[in-house]
């Protein structure tokens, strides 16, 4: 279990994310035209998996607009939002935002998040994901994780691109 808060308000994970130099476990996501998608789908490339709780939060909002943008600089390189929101909502913002550049994932109905260890446990944000990144290479060896500490900050988008490079 992760200790992390939300505006300083202890509250807890239901595990830890996946150690760097493991396999990044398969899953099954849902896409926004309700297609199931899977590890597979993204086979060969490089995967940033940029979890959050909700795409209407404006952190949320902003690590999506943030991670489009750094998508268009990136080869071989796929960021996958994933978050518990309806694939209907996920998809209305990023076609209102023009994120063209992503790949947006609902785990409304799965279970990634208990998998990889970010489902919050407690709060009012209980059943949500938590606010982390996990990056995989082309083999989906974890190369880097980040568990955002406190629930309203954004991640570490610098630490993100160093380890891409």
């Amino acid at each position: 279990m992760a200790s992390i808060t939300l505006k300083g308000n202890e509250i807890h994970t239901i595990g830890k994310l996946p150690e760097i130099g493991t396999k990044m476990e398969d899953f099954e996501l849902v896409g926004q035209n309700l297609s199931i998608k899977k590890l597979s789908d993204f086979e060969g490339k490089k995967k940033v998996f940029n979890i959050f709780p909700s795409i209407d939060t404006g952190t949320c909002a902003a690590s999506a607009r943030r991670f489009n943008e750094i998508a268009s600089h990136l080869e071989n390189t796929i960021i996958i939002n994933v978050s518990k929101d309806l694939p209907f909502a996920l998809g209305r913002f990023c076609a209102a935002e023009g994120l063209n550049n992503v790949e947006t994932l609902s785990d409304f109905r799965g279970n990634f998040g208990d998998k990889i260890g970010v489902t919050i446990l407690n709060s009012a944000m209980k059943g949500l994901l938590s606010r982390a990144i996990i990056v995989a290479d082309e083999n989906n060896n974890i190369i880097y994780t980040e568990q955002v500490s406190e629930l309203i900050n954004e991640p570490d988008y610098e630490a993100v691109l160093k380890i891409l490079k």
